[in-house]
């Protein structure tokens, strides 16, 4: 396995009272793509706020690099390095396309993503720069999604159920895209309810079920039999 840049440690993640996500430890390479599948409810949605600082945990049970970031904001660990593609695009309504895009540069963190980089890969917001972000189609919005997390230049990107909703050309088109997007030694978390797609596109699967992690392995190597009796608990 390559050098780790994230860690998760026996993780548990709570809505007040109610308790999502049990114990869960996973791990990211440099360069690395895991993919996390499971069923409506199983918590994958959580595992990624808790990443990304939505939801606050201790200190020591979420590590980036050397630092311990399950305390901090979501601000903080945006500037550190970690960016996510939120179920939903959760774009600003009254924003054009190009101002969505450039708020993911607000963290101030270098590299090659830049608007110029951004329509390249995805000419047609290029040509809808000046619209209004939710007058595009869905597949559309998704790439400004995409795009505004790019901006920030992160070593981490995930992708929170990415292919939710779209139709599937747009789906298509978009994991096309995905190999100019992570290929250049970013790592990445891919949240995937199509089990297929998540294995092809991955070198590494976790499984949640019901908040526990049922299922660990290269994708490479798990067969449909094992991933079935995690994802369903059978």
């Amino acid at each position: 396995m390559p050098e780790t840049i994230l860690e998760i440690d026996a993780l548990d993640s709570f809505y007040g009272d109610f308790q999502a996500l049990f114990g869960v430890s996973m791990q990211v390479g440099k360069g690395e793509v895991v993919s996390v599948i499971g069923a409506n409810g199983a918590g994958k949605s959580t595992l990624m706020r808790s990443v990304t600082g939505l939801l606050t945990n201790r200190p020591d049970m979420v590590r980036f690099g050397d630092a311990q970031i399950g305390a901090l904001r979501a601000d903080q660990i945006a500037r550190l390095g970690i960016a996510m593609v939120p179920e939903g695009r959760q774009l600003f309504p009254s924003l054009s396309v190009e101002e969505n895009l450039i708020i993911g540069s607000q963290v101030g963190r270098p590299g090659d993503w830049s608007l110029s980089a951004v329509y390249a890969l995805f000419p047609v917001l290029a040509e809808r720069r000046n619209q209004a972000s939710t007058s595009l189609s869905g597949g559309q919005q998704q790439m400004v999604a995409i795009g505004r997390a790019l901006m920030s230049n992160p070593d981490l990107l995930l992708f929170d159920e990415i292919s939710l909703g779209l139709a599937p050309i747009i789906i298509k088109n978009i994991y096309e895209a995905l190999p100019d997007v992570i290929g250049t030694g970013m790592s990445a978390i891919v949240v995937e309810q199509d089990i297929t797609r998540a294995v092809e596109i991955s070198d590494r699967v976790y499984c949640l079920q019901e908040g526990r992690v049922s299922l660990e392995g290269k994708s490479g190597e798990v067969s449909r039999d094992a991933i079935s009796k995690a994802y369903f608990g059978v």
